[in-house]
Parts: structure tokens; C-alpha cells; sequence
């Protein structure tokens, strides 16, 4: 189970979309990008709280699932997450290959027909 942001470093918005299971990243315009580079960054207080209430309105709109704070650095290439489960999410997926074309280079194999 993941661990929510604590206070200090600053944050994003983070969720999953939806519509097609992506992860998203709350923006400065309260839409939502695929793109980290793209996510409005927060600190602690006013602005944060209304930004996890709007994550959570949009989640009892069924626009995005479970939205929540991770944390960040700012580089220069804008947020970088802190923690490893969040950086491979902003990388947009797994760690290793998957799905049918990633099995029969696997296996060598053609399918089979049942």
C-alpha cells in the first residue's frame, strides 16, 4: 500500500484516470495531464487543501480515481516524484514488458488455437 505525502516537501496531484486507467497529475488549470512536467506544484496549507478537495470532487464525478498528494523536488525540468513507487507511475507504466507481444517473444511461441 502506498503512503500518502507527509508535510514538507512540495507536492502534485496524482490519480488515475477514469476513462482509460492512465495515470494523471492535477494542472494549473484544475484539468488533468499525463504529463508530470505539466502538474500544478503545491505547499503545504490553503492551496493544497483545496486542490485534494477538488481531486476528491472530481473522483465523486467519476472523471478521475483515487486522487491524492505525492511528494516532489522541483528540478529543472519541473516536479520530479520522491518516492520510487511514484517515480515509475510518472513514467507512465511498469517496470517490465507485458501483454501478448511481450509473451510470445517470452516464449517463442505462435498462439495456439484452443
Amino acid at each position: 500500500m502506498f503512503k500518502a505525502a507527509q508535510q514538507g516537501p512540495v507536492k502534485v496531484i496524482t490519480a488515475n484516470d477514469l476513462g482509460n486507467g492512465l495515470v494523471v497529475f492535477l494542472d494549473a488549470g484544475d484539468g488533468w495531464t499525463h504529463d508530470i512536467a505539466s502538474a500544478r506544484v503545491l505547499e503545504d496549507g490553503p492551496e493544497l487543501e483545496a486542490a485534494i478537495a477538488y481531486g476528491q470532487a472530481q473522483h465523486d464525478s467519476r472523471v478521475v480515481i483515487d486522487p491524492y498528494p505525492i511528494d516532489v523536488t522541483v528540478g529543472e525540468h519541473g516536479p520530479v516524484p520522491i518516492r520510487l513507487r511514484e517515480k515509475i507511475r510518472a513514467d507512465r507504466g511498469p517496470t517490465v514488458a507485458y501483454g501478448d507481444e511481450e509473451r510470445a517473444r517470452l516464449t517463442g511461441a505462435q498462439r495456439v488455437p484452443v
